[in-house]
């Protein structure tokens, strides 16, 4: 215990050195080790691959389910996207040392107001290695150390990407604190982590409802929430179904270990019969199970082929609505008005990314003024609620709170401000 606390200090004192150097560090010195960064990455691919099929293994071994084992895979297309990550954070403005404003006061003060790096941050994962890497090229350009704790599935995987990046910027003249993974799967090496208040500035969890919770609970530093997304979409009345369906399949397929996949859909009673069926078997055909309410499943075994969808069908529980699945599940309630999708969303949200699909001007605008959530959109998708598509380049996680950053984090959510005053020898009377 007291060689795994020495371990997890001695991080500590090696990032809040390298962030002192960091924060004054100009831009083209971080664009240069960001493309190095990059380069390497491509340059180890085999390595980095090979180093990921341990960890697949593992996860087979244990059961993953399909989708957790997608968000572990690493193939090469994965990292030529990881590297691409990191140059277009080498092409983003570079938020530190801008003034946002400045003003001066009857006395004769100049009052500026300054964008600043945080200072080290920690941060807390599972499952995806690409956050080693997005984390790693957002602290950096922002001035920040990180210390990285991954998940145990990746620990092969994010100790082979990490000791690349921490080469490259060693390369490039960087600190050796600028970017440090904790290397160890023991958990208590979290809970020392968790109180490093002396050298960690914020700590960042991103991941599931139990591992954010447990960050929250037993933290000593501030924490910026992330990630849990129990996504929305109500398919209103007057919806273009052809396609509201393409929206839904989409959001719920192509990637449903995501915090941006969608859960739960709520269809409108007016266009239920219409739009479900066709729905349900498209989903059924992707092998996606539907937990539904009871009128949603009279109407489903009323006009389709019980034997064909029934196996995919069950009775929704009250839990089920609250729940983020992050698998090929989703949960279906038809709706009597947009009234009634408000009240469930404001009742079940987890204030991550809502959506509607509609073609009624003012329902779109009362969903977008009543939903509170990070992200709330009108006829697209809820996988859009990613850095890398709001252009951040890439993003820490999604905050869900609304203190301090809200929504995609990307690298102006990773500074904050301090104030400089220019004055010409003023006293306070």
């Amino acid at each position: 215990m007291e060689d795994l606390k020495e371990y997890i200090n001695e991080k500590g004192i090696k990032a809040k050195k390298a962030a002192r150097i960091l924060s004054t560090l100009d831009t083209n010195s971080k664009n240069k080790v960001l493309l190095n960064m990059a380069n390497e990455l491509k340059n180890n691919i085999d390595l980095i691959i090979e180093e990921n099929s341990k960890d697949m293994k593992i996860g087979e071994k244990k059961g993953l389910s399909k989708a957790l084992l997608d968000r572990l895979l690493i193939n090469k297309k994965r990292i030529l996207d990881m590297a691409e990550g990191l140059k277009q954070v080498s092409e983003l403005p570079d938020p530190i040392g801008e003034i946002t404003k400045m003003w001066k006061r009857p006395n004769g003060l100049t009052i500026g107001k300054k964008r600043v790096p945080l200072g080290v941050i920690g941060i807390i994962y599972e499952s995806r290695p690409n956050v080693t890497v997005d984390a790693a090229a957002l602290c950096l350009k922002s001035g920040n150390a990180v210390i990285l704790r991954g998940g145990s599935e990746a620990i092969n995987t994010n100790k082979i990407v990490s000791k690349i990046l921490s080469k490259a910027c060693e390369s490039c003249d960087l600190p050796e604190g600028t970017i440090q993974l904790i290397e160890t799967t023991n958990r208590e090496a979290v809970n020392l982590m968790l109180k490093l208040n002396e050298y960690i500035d914020v700590l960042i969890p991103r991941g599931g409802k139990g591992l954010i919770q447990a960050v929250v609970s037993n933290a000593t530093i501030p924490v910026i929430e992330t990630g849990v997304g129990n996504c929305h979409i109500f398919v209103d009345e007057s919806a273009d179904l052809k396609n509201a369906e393409e929206i839904v399949l989409n959001a719920k397929v192509q990637r449903p270990a995501v915090c941006n996949a969608t859960e739960t859909l709520l269809v409108h009673e007016n266009v239920a019969e219409k739009f479900l069926p066709s729905l349900a078997n498209s989903l059924a055909e992707l092998n996606v199970e539907m937990r539904v309410c009871k009128k949603s499943k009279n109407l489903l075994l009323n006009s389709l082929k019980k034997d064909k969808i029934i196996h995919h069908i069950k009775n929704a529980t009250k839990e089920d609505w609250d729940k983020e699945f992050l698998d090929l599940i989703i949960s279906i309630k038809i709706v009597k008005s947009l009234d009634a999708a408000l009240e469930h969303i404001y009742m079940h949200s987890s204030k991550h990314s809502e959506s509607i699909i509609t073609n009624n001007y003012s329902n779109s605008q009362r969903f977008l003024n009543e939903v509170d959530a990070a992200a709330v959109y009108v006829n697209a998708s809820t996988r859009f609620t990613d850095g890398f598509e709001y252009g951040f380049g890439a993003e820490i996680g999604i905050s869900t709170q609304k203190l301090h950053a809200r929504g995609p984090m990307g690298l102006e959510q990773l500074t904050t401000n301090k104030y400089i005053v220019y004055g010409n020898g003023q006293i306070r009377k």
